[in-house]
């Protein structure tokens, strides 16, 4: 994986950071990965290829329903 440095940023900014990341439940630094992971998104095109490849990997294949397993774990 490559690493990214972030230099001179806004100490006021991270603490917003700090108390984003505090309230889902993540480190400073996984919040920071899931802010630009959805910042830069997929290519559609590239999208549409993971999707295909994804469906022709699975065709013919019978899926059972999950919303029993989901059920069932609820009521735990």
């Amino acid at each position: 994986m490559t690493k990214l440095v972030v230099r001179d940023l806004n100490p006021e900014v991270v603490a917003r950071l700090e108390v984003r990341a505090r309230s889902h439940g993540h480190t400073l630094e996984e919040e920071a990965k899931a802010i630009l992971e959805e910042a830069a998104p997929l290519p559609r095109e590239e999208a549409y290829r993971n999707a295909s490849e994804s469906q022709r990997r699975f065709a013919g294949r019978v899926m059972s329903d999950s919303a029993g397993l989901l059920r069932e774990d609820r009521e735990r």
